[in-house]
Parts: C-alpha cells; structure tokens; sequence
C-alpha cells in the first residue's frame, strides 16, 4: 500500500526592515506586505509610514530598532551621503550580522567604499540597482541587478524577489552600481530627447498624444542595438551603413528646427558638437560607433 508524500513544509516569509520610504521605498515596503513578511520601516519623516502601518508594518522609533528588527536592512535613500547620515550615528552593534540591501544610488567607488564600511561594522552589504520605476516593483517581470557576496545573495533571494526578479551579477559590490549608472546614461539622455521633442511639437500646435506613436518607434533602439553590439567589441566602425558627417548635417538641422520654434537649443548643440568633435579629428567618414572611442576621452 502506497502513501502519499509528505508535504514540504511552509516557509515562513523573512522579516525584513525597510529604510528610508520615499515612493521607491513606500512601493518596497508595501511589496513586502503583500507577500507575507513582517515588515518594520524607518524614515526621517514619520508620517510617511502612516499608510504601511496601516496595513500591518511596524514603524521603529529610531534607527537602532529598525536594524535589530529584522536580518535583511532594505536601503532606499537618495545617496550613499544620506545612507553614512542615517546609519553612522547608530550603535555599530547595531548592524552586526545585518544584510544591508543598499538600493541606494550612487557611483561604483563609493558602492565598494560602503561595502567595506559596513564589513568593517560585522555587516555584508549586496549592492542593488533597480531598473523599474515605483509601479514596477511587486512585478517578478522587472529586474533588480545585485552584486556582492553570493552566498549572502543566494541565501535571501527569495525575499528579494518579492521585490522584483533578481539577477546577481558578480561578487564585486560596485559592479551592480556601474551596471545601474550605465543604464541611467541611456535611460536619462533618451528621455532628454523626448523631452525636447514635445517642446518643439507643442510650439508646433502638436499634443503629446500627436508624438506618442512616433515616440514609442523612435526611443525602441534594439534593433540598433543589436546591429551595432558586434561591430563595436570588434573595433568596426566602417562607414558603410552610416557616416558621421551626414550624422552632423543631421544634428545640425535638427539645431535649426528646435530652433526656429523658439525652443531652447542646448541640447540639440551639444549633441551636434559631439558630431563635430569626431568629423575635426578625421573620421567624419566612419560609423557613428566612432563615437564610442571618442567618449572615451573628455573633450580638449
């Protein structure tokens, strides 16, 4: 006579302290609670918890609580400057033993001068750069990049992936700092242009709505991502399918539309001084990928 198996046992979700509530931090915290974890927060500005408490978080009164509530510290601060503010005044007993998931942004130097100051206090930190808005956290379709100890990653990757999905990207605690910087280097030049677009549309009587079709074309980039990947790790920057010189003349028209709809015009000219850089130092008959190798270097 066969038996049924016996049921794997139920895990119980992890308590896990939320500082620093923000909308980032307010949407983590309420992630959090949806999945079950006992979750304890901390801001500067009490009231922000108010809606959390409501539906079950506990607000600490001061920050050595907030540590000592939970294993797993959630950082969700402007800087790593306002993380030193908030956690350097706190009995380094304290953080002994935490794990401090610092999704704070800041640089890739200062991500590895954090993770050694909280080792130095007995603390591991797991670097994160999360690459969702708000709205998107509580999604496992987003993504949040973490570098840091992987043991510590592995060991609590299923209470980060109440956040987002998870990916861990290597042991070095600046490398998902970098990671995230670079995709703010896109994120916010892209946006920029978007921007300046619905300036110039609305001088021209033209909605947002009018742009958007256009837009959602304009900024969808993988297909020149995925042209350009293998060229540039090979140094290829043949002018065969674009030049910079007509890359210019285009920047150039696009000075003088923005232009002459009385918008401001700085952004279009730096673009277009970059064009010129490279078309003055003789590669005016390359790829726009040439791009790439004059980046490298800060402007004479």
């Amino acid at each position: 006579m066969s038996s049924s198996p016996t049921p794997a046992p139920a895990t119980t979700p992890a308590p896990v302290t939320v500082i620093g509530l923000g909308p980032m931090g307010r949407a983590m915290a309420g992630a959090f609670l949806d999945r079950g974890h006992a979750v304890t927060v901390w801001n500067r500005t009490a009231s922000r918890a108010d809606a959390l408490v409501g539906r079950g978080a506990r607000l600490a009164g001061s920050v050595e609580e907030a540590l000592t509530a939970a294993e797993v510290i959630v950082l969700s601060l402007t800087d790593y400057d306002a993380m030193y503010a908030v956690l350097g005044g706190a009995d380094p007993a304290a953080l002994r033993g935490r794990v401090l998931v610092n999704l704070t942004s800041d640089t890739p130097d200062r991500a590895r001068e954090a993770a050694a100051w909280a080792a130095e206090r007995g603390a591991a930190q797991l670097t994160g750069g999360v690459l969702v808005p708000p709205s998107g956290i509580g999604n496992a379709a987003s993504t949040t990049l973490y570098s840091g100890p992987r043991d510590v990653f592995d060991a609590h990757r299923a209470t980060l992936e109440a956040l987002t999905g998870a990916d861990h990207r290597g042991e070095d605690p600046a490398l998902a700092a970098l990671l995230y910087q670079l995709n703010m280097v896109m994120f916010w030049t892209a946006l920029s242009g978007y921007w300046q677009a619905l300036a110039v549309a609305g001088a021209h009587g033209l909605t947002a709505a009018d742009l958007r079709p256009l837009a959602v074309d304009a900024l969808d980039l993988r297909q020149f991502v995925e042209f350009y990947t293998p060229r540039v790790d090979a140094g290829d920057h043949r002018g065969d399918v674009d030049r910079i010189a007509m890359a210019l003349a285009s920047t150039e028209h696009v000075v003088h539309t923005v232009a002459g709809a009385g918008a401001d015009t700085a952004l279009p000219e730096a673009v277009a001084a970059l064009f010129r850089r490279a078309v003055e130092a003789g590669h005016g008959a390359d790829s726009a990928t040439r791009l790439v190798e004059i980046l490298r270097e800060p402007a004479a």
